[in-house]
């Protein structure tokens, strides 16, 4: 299976995806399952991307 490496802007939409689905009461493990990555995945995304908007995403890709 090839892997694919997501912009850090779809990495945000999925992270408030994620949100959504907890707050609708799935659990970590379905919500996470339901975006199509692992839960390290997910984990890994929100301590980087965690409470970032897309335009500040925009902003650090720009810086890097």
């Amino acid at each position: 299976m090839t892997r694919k490496h997501h912009n850090p802007e779809e990495i945000v939409a999925k992270l408030r995806q994620v949100e959504v689905l907890l707050a609708q009461g799935k659990t970590a493990a379905e919500a996470v399952r339901t975006i199509g990555v692992t839960e390290q995945t997910y984990y890994r995304w929100r301590s980087e991307y965690g409470g970032l908007k897309l335009d500040q995403v925009k902003r650090l890709k720009l810086l890097e």
